[in-house]
């Protein structure tokens, strides 16, 4: 079997630092609407941010399959503008983007609800704009968190299968990550070695994620309490 152990590895760095970057933004924005948020359709806006971490993996990628495949409007318009999404590095990127995408969101929003409304407040009664309170006030003393929920969410991209899978296939050196490269390898005849470094390098680079993310929680923790 043809399996190439680094471009496995490369594969999985590049979807999971794509799918944490392209989610800030919108991580950061939900997040904020549900932990300051006031209106109606909250809940509603809840479920759906949280609904991939209930679905099973495959069904969710079924869905992206629905909406990004060549043959729906909005897929099949990505594909005449040159950004074709099914079995495709773009593919990987979205499923690891939309399966972390609560996570993501979580813990950002726990950031910024442990964030004292009285920094806010006393902004706003200083004559800021809530826009600019929000970035000047919330999001720095919120950044920690912010930072967490990065590390958390490549976390989770790197370890991304079941909507992978559907979406992007499991083509060598294309869409084939670290988890795909094993779930391969289950075919292989006997005691193949490269599962043996493929699952080493995918712990390795979830501990360091992990380690990362306690470390960046222990900071918001500490910090939020010397500025109280």
């Amino acid at each position: 079997m043809i399996l190439d152990v680094t471009s496995a590895v490369r594969l999985s760095l590049v979807v999971g630092v794509a799918a944490a970057a392209l989610g800030l933004v919108p991580a950061t924005g939900v997040a904020w609407l549900l932990a300051r948020g006031t209106f109606r359709g909250k809940s509603v806006l809840s479920a759906v941010v949280l609904a991939p971490l209930v679905l099973p993996p495959v069904v969710t990628g079924l869905l992206l399959l629905r909406v990004f495949g060549r043959s729906s409007p909005f897929g099949g318009a990505l594909d005449a503008i040159g950004l074709p999404v099914p079995f495709t590095l773009l593919g990987a990127v979205i499923a690891a983007l939309v399966v972390g995408f609560p996570v993501y969101v979580m813990t950002i929003r726990g950031a910024i609800e442990a964030v004292d409304r009285r920094y806010e407040e006393v902004s706003r009664s200083l004559g800021v704009p809530p826009a600019r309170t929000v970035w000047r006030v919330t999001l720095p003393l919120a950044f920690p968190g912010i930072a967490a929920g990065v590390v958390l969410a490549f976390a989770r991209g790197l370890g991304e299968f079941g909507a992978t899978a559907i979406i992007a296939g499991n083509m060598e050196g294309r869409t084939r990550t670290i988890a795909l490269a094993v779930y391969a390898l289950l075919d292989a005849p006997g005691d193949d070695p490269r599962s043996a470094w493929l699952v080493g390098a995918s712990a390795a680079l979830a501990f360091a994620a992990l380690v990362g993310f306690e470390a960046l929680t222990r900071w918001q923790r500490r910090r939020l309490e010397l500025d109280g």
